[in-house]
Order: C-alpha cells, then structure tokens, then sequence
C-alpha cells in the first residue's frame, strides 16, 4: 500500500504546443519575404567605413556583445521617464530622460546593426522584427519630448508610453533572438565541458599537406587541425573545430599569416592560442596542447 491509494488518478498532464507568441517567431524566421530588405540593409551596414570600430562595437574588447549592454542606457532613461509620467511633480526630470533616452538610443542601434549583419538568415528575420520595434519606440519617444518641449504634458506622457510598449515588445523579440535563437551567444563554450582532462588521440585525421586545415575529433568534439612547420607541439595547431560566433566550420577556413579565418563571417583565431584577433568572434577560440605518441597524434584542451 503507498500514501497515493486512495486518491482520484487524474492521467498525465494535457500536452501543450508552443504559445502564440512563440509560434510567431518561428514562422518569421522561416519566411523569405523579407530577404531582399535584409540583403539591402546587411551589404549596407559592412560597407560602413568603421575601421576598427566595428570590432568594438561587437563587443571584442569585453568578450561578449555590446549591444545588450549599450541598450540598457535608454531604456533606464524611458522607463525611469515613465514612473515619473505617473507623479505629477516629475515633468521637468521626466523630459530630460526622455532626451536621455534618444541621445543613447544611438550608439546602441549601431552596434545592434554591425551584430545582426553577422547573423545567420533565420536570427536576421527575427532581428529585423526587433529593429523594427525598436526604430517604432524611438519615433515615438521623438514625438513625446516635441510634445513636451510645446508645453503639452498630457500628449507627451502618451506618447511616451506608446514608445514604451514598442520597446518592451522590441526586447521581447530581442530575449527570443538572443536565448532561444543563440545570437550573440559564444558557441565553443560547452566545448570546456565536453573535453575529460587529460589526453585524446585526434580521431578521423587524414594526411593534408601542411597549412592546409582539416577536420578530426577529439571523443566527441570535432576540431579543426592545421598542420605547421615542425616544433613545440609536433607541428599541429588544434582548436575547437566550430566557430564560437555562429558554428562556422573551421575546418573550411583560410590560414593567413599564423590565423584561421571563419569561412561564414571572417572572425580570425591565432592558431597559437586561439585567441579572436578580429571579429566578429568576442571570445577566444578554445585551443588545444598537442604532441606525437608513437607517430599518432594527441591533444589536451588547454585551460585559460
């Protein structure tokens, strides 16, 4: 007899599909129809003369993207403005964060653009659907501190709050393209805990002339292996064989001048340490230790 005999069996819990909202996304990014826009817009932001700016506005020098962080300026500006459209005391304060807000709406919106250019086609669709959002809370917000320079409060205060609602559903979109979608998100990552400490054999390995990349595995984890000019390592670099930007083959890249370039989107990894020398890549490429046992080939995941 168990403590459960006795009471009623209602079955298993009902089987639920995914949400409307969650639906939505998933057939944007399916559908093509907006893909000529995205070709336009896409050729148009890497043509930009940003020079080494691009890479900063990735996010490089922090190690992950800078966008999530840069948006957090204007949206603390409109959200604060808008606890202060509530109080009838704050209109002065809740102007000026609203022309706070715009001011920072900026730069964000750059490095939202060089990100998205560097995605792949499903993760633009959704991204323009959060671009779109936000570009509709940034006009409104223009039109809100207009209104409010005028002297119309009540009209200011309501456009306002429209431009919150648009930028709310913007950040939606954007929590779905970043979580759910992985832009953004260093795809090498769970390679650290794939990989047992010590010593594997290379597995799948061919003979490839030296320079030239080629694929194997280590266990389970593919790698990209590049044999060099004999010498500390037994002539082979290894890295974790898909790009940490979006899981570009590393293996169909280019070597240029001690570097691995990503076939999809050009982030470049030293092959001596992995380290991303330019974007779009914002994190190291995972490296390996290698050496020769009995003319057979090994590595160990070298730890930071």
């Amino acid at each position: 007899m168990t403590i459960f005999q006795g009471l009623p069996w209602s079955g298993p819990p009902p089987v639920r599909g995914p949400g409307p909202a969650l639906r939505a996304m998933d057939r944007l990014a399916a559908s093509a129809r907006a893909d000529g826009v995205i070709d336009a817009i896409r050729d148009t932001v890497r043509r930009l003369p940003l020079g080494a700016a691009r890479d900063v506005l990735h996010g490089r020098p922090l190690g992950h993207p800078a966008h999530p962080l840069l948006v957090q300026l204007p949206i603390g500006a409109w959200l604060s403005a808008a606890l202060l459209d509530l109080s009838p005391y704050g209109r002065r304060a809740a102007r000026l964060l609203v022309g706070a807000g715009l001011a920072t709406a900026g730069p964000a919106a750059v490095a939202g653009w060089v990100d998205w250019a560097e995605l792949r086609r499903p993760q633009q669709r959704v991204g323009l659907a959060h671009a779109a959002a936000n570009i509709t809370g940034v006009l409104c917000y223009a039109v809100s501190l207009r209104q409010r320079c005028l002297g119309r409060y009540g009209r200011g205060r309501l456009w306002g709050f429209c431009g919150l609602a648009a930028i709310g559903t913007g950040g939606a979109i954007g929590g779905h393209l970043a979580y759910r979608m992985a832009a953004g998100a260093d795809h090498a990552e769970p390679v650290t805990a794939l990989v047992p400490p010590g010593w594997h054999p290379v597995e799948e390995l061919p003979d490839l002339p030296e320079g030239r990349p080629l694929s194997g595995r280590v266990g389970e984890v593919p790698v990209v292996v590049v044999p060099t000019a004999a010498g500390d390592g037994a002539g082979f670099a290894v890295l974790a064989g898909r790009c940490c930007h979006q899981d570009g083959p590393l293996a169909e890249g280019e070597v240029v001048d001690g570097c691995l370039v990503c076939p999809w989107h050009g982030s470049t990894f030293r092959l001596a340490d992995g380290w991303n020398v330019t974007g779009p890549a914002t994190a190291p490429q995972p490296v390996f230790d290698t050496r020769l046992v009995d003319g057979r080939l090994e590595a160990r995941l070298r730890t930071p």
